[in-house]
């Protein structure tokens, strides 16, 4: 073939073409980068506001869940035995993007077929918004994301959260706590260890023995319902370790429905409740006169006539009007010698002896909800008076039973908790009263339940020994009338306590079958005698048969023979 000829003239304009084609695209292409890097930059804008700069409110970040993810944000807690008694479930929590919702109202709509209980104007608001994040339900169930899936409206997607659960619902609800929506913890265990929950990577086991902790709150609403309280508490404590086993405030809550929780049924009874103690307080008050050296077993005081100071009147609720041996005094619960015996002993080492035995402090536990003891601001002989049998100091429950365990255990203050301790754990105390003065008071809490006001609070086979209490509640600047606190306080078994265990019912009222009395020893005492019955044999103790010899060890016989005009106790 031929080559064609090209002319200089038509040479020059096709180069001048080419030139221009090259600079058109160069020039396209700098605008194309140009846009790429606009978008880029407001990617990245995007990326770094919604990571750094985001309401606290909206996720991290957004994306469908799947069912094989784990993510539960707070540690387990199990009780000591590994019982699960809190965990964390994955959910799925709804939202949406109102700026991508193409038609609110049909939106809403939609909605509640598949969240039938949800409010559909209140949803409908939420998705006519502009804000770019609103949540629409919290915690779904697989088979409501499901169905939410189902509706294909594409504004919506979920996030992965974590739910709080507790699996035994109400129980121990008092000791456990609660957490809010976003499993920050609001009461109890969980508010008290809230930041190590979420942080800790294996269980935490607590004192507790979720099969004590039944028992105690079985027997204590029927109790409560039997004679019409409005309330009840109990604890379960070991002496030697000072673990608490069993914890309870009646009325209790589902922790599951933290929306629905009444404050009222939120205070905590055993720990934040404080409350005069009544003749439970002679326990402290006849060891003081022990261990000071004041009185023995074979003491006596005249409890012939009321005690008048001022415009008061001391007298005994049953009063034997005679003189009474010390173990008599404690049996028949003698206001009369109780207040002598304080005198005796003095006001100043009166104080000295309940601020060892942290009856003037808030009890260290692990619980946000403690409260303080309510003591008088000036200690005179009026106070030393009345607080020997119980009146004019409050203290919670917990303060009684950290201060009984003392008393038994052979006079060792140990500093309860709610957290289990290991087994190999030597556990520090203070000496408060001695091995001597200790064993006495437990011969003469065996004698209260063998022969005086605590006859109901016995469990055959397991030396049960206590002390009864009761005490009008305190109302303003006086005392409501027929309102009574009544409780018992007990430990078993008594020749070598292992437990100390109290009941307390508020505002109880008598019955037929307890002749229209409401005192401790009626409504408080039997509550003792079958949560004994109950986790004895749980907690591995056999019973003791009755001739053996720990029963004569713990025998106060109470002799008749006088002495110048008064009772004497032999040994």
């Amino acid at each position: 073939m031929t080559e064609r000829r090209v002319s200089p003239p038509e040479k020059i304009r096709i180069e001048g073409d080419r030139k221009t084609a090259i600079e058109t695209g160069r020039n396209r292409l700098m605008v194309a980068g140009a846009l790429f890097a606009a978008a880029f930059l407001v990617i990245s804008t995007r990326v770094v506001d919604v990571s750094i700069f985001s309401s606290e409110a909206e996720p991290r970040y957004s994306r469908s869940i799947t069912k094989t993810e784990k993510y539960t944000g707070r540690a387990d807690i199990v009780d000591r035995n590994g019982v699960l008694v809190a965990t964390s479930v994955n959910t799925a929590s709804l939202y949406a993007n109102p700026r991508l919702v193409l038609d609110p109202e049909q939106a809403a709509l939609k909605l509640s077929r598949a969240l039938p209980d949800i409010n559909v104007e209140a949803i409908e608001r939420k998705l006519r918004s502009d804000r770019g994040f609103v949540w629409l339900r919290r915690h779904l169930t697989p088979r409501q994301q499901y169905a939410v899936n189902r509706l294909g409206i594409p504004a919506l997607n979920f996030q992965r959260e974590a739910r709080r659960m507790y699996p035994l619902g109400p129980l121990a609800s008092h000791v456990l706590g609660f957490t809010d929506i976003d499993n920050k913890g609001l009461a109890g265990i969980e508010r008290y260890f809230d930041k190590e929950l979420r942080s800790r990577q294996h269980n935490m086991a607590l004192s507790v023995d979720i099969r004590v902790q039944h028992v105690l709150e079985h027997e204590l609403s029927i109790a409560m319902e039997k004679f019409g309280a409005i309330g009840a508490a109990g604890l379960v404590m070991d002496v030697e370790t000072a673990e608490i086993l069993g914890m309870a405030s009646l009325p209790d809550f589902d922790p599951n429905q933290p929306g629905a929780i009444d404050n009222e049924v939120r205070f905590n009874r055993t720990t934040q409740g404080v409350y005069e103690m009544g003749s439970t307080f002679k326990i402290f008050t006849t060891a003081m006169a022990f261990d000071a050296g004041t009185a023995t077993m074979r003491s006596g005081y005249d409890a012939t006539d009321p005690i008048r100071v001022a415009r008061f009147v001391i007298r005994d609720y049953h009063a034997k009007k005679r003189w009474l041996s010390v173990p008599e005094i404690f049996m028949y619960s003698s206001n009369i010698g109780s207040v002598k015996m304080a005198l005796d002993v003095g006001i100043k080492d009166h104080r000295k002896f309940l601020t060892q035995l942290g009856m003037l402090k808030p009890v260290r536990v692990e619980l946000s909800e403690t409260g303080s003891p309510l003591s008088p601001s000036q200690w005179r002989e009026i106070n030393s008076m009345t607080i020997s049998f119980g009146h004019g100091l409050a203290v919670s429950p917990l303060h009684l039973v950290a201060g009984v365990s003392a008393i038994v255990n052979g006079g060792i203050y140990r500093t309860p908790t709610l957290i289990r301790r290991d087994a190999r754990e030597t556990v520090v105390g203070k000496r408060v009263i001695s091995e001597q003065t200790s064993l006495n008071m437990r011969r003469l809490m065996r004698l209260v339940v063998e022969n005086g006001t605590g006859r109901k609070a016995s469990a055959p086979g397991y030396l049960v020994g206590g002390k009864t209490g009761t005490a009008e509640k305190v109302s303003g600047r006086g005392y409501k009338n027929k309102a009574l606190i009544s409780s018992f306080i007990a430990a078993f078994p008594m020749h070598k306590p292992k437990y100390v265990v109290l009941a307390m019912l508020d505002e109880a009222k008598g019955t037929k079958e307890t002749l229209g009395y409401a005192t401790g020893g009626w409504v408080a005492a039997p509550v003792i005698g079958a949560v004994v019955r109950r986790i004895a044999p749980v907690l591995g103790l056999r019973p003791i048969k009755t001739q053996d010899a720990a029963h004569e060890a713990l025998s106060v016989k109470i002799s008749e023979k006088s002495g110048r005009g008064r009772r004497v106790a032999a040994n």
